[in-house]
């Protein structure tokens, strides 16, 4: 039986973006950093489309062919999400990169603010741009 990769993990922040292929275990099967996310100054095809060399340098890392469908799920916490019509666009332009079956996109906060809580309240501290 092989691994399988269930998910597509980017935490893109304004200084540097990190992706990670995941399978159903939790083991990271590969990954890929690059730099900030900024779809407020480069617009957001373009951003995703930087997304995309990621995407694909990760699953290179992973053993896996073309990203196309590769994964069950996309989770993406981006910076710039900061308004429903936002998250509207880039939830749209990730969708279209077919990545997975399934995918999210939410504001980049949401990453560590969601991180191993089991718990209803946290502390997160944050030292980005």
């Amino acid at each position: 039986m092989g691994v399988t990769a269930a998910v597509l993990a980017v935490d893109a922040g304004n200084s540097k973006t990190d992706v990670a292929v995941v399978a159903e275990d939790g083991e990271v099967l590969g990954s890929a950093r690059g730099p900030g996310f900024l779809p407020h100054i480069v617009q957001a095809e373009t951003a995703v489309e930087m997304l995309h060399l990621l995407v694909e340098h990760a699953a290179a890392d992973a053993g896996l062919g073309e990203p196309t469908g590769m994964v069950h799920h996309v989770s993406a916490c981006l910076a710039n999400v900061d308004l429903p019509s936002e998250q509207r666009l880039l939830e749209e332009a990730v969708e279209a990169r077919a990545w997975g079956a399934t995918s999210a996109v939410f504001n980049d906060t949401y990453a560590l603010l969601r991180a191993g809580l089991d718990e209803p309240h946290g502390v997160a501290v944050i030292c980005g741009s």
